[in-house]
């Protein structure tokens, strides 16, 4: 499984974020459709909040990808 590391002082990441960041979508408008399919999960379940706020220990999956907020 990959880490993601918030930076110091940062709180959360913004789920539409991590996806853009990591590179697992293109845009902004691509994020939020693969969320509004259901193709996100978050702690196992899917998450259909695109600005849902990500904090330490989350884990979050999205096809093959899976990652946890450190």
């Amino acid at each position: 499984m990959e880490e993601f590391e918030l930076r110091e002082g940062q709180e959360f990441i913004e789920l539409l974020k991590l996806l853009k960041v990591k590179g697992w979508v293109q845009t902004g408008g691509h994020a939020k459709i693969v969320i509004d399919d259901g193709e996100v999960k978050v702690n196992g379940k899917v998450e259909h909040r695109k600005r849902n706020k990500l904090r330490k220990g989350d884990v979050i999956e999205y096809g093959e990808h899976k990652i946890k907020i450190k």
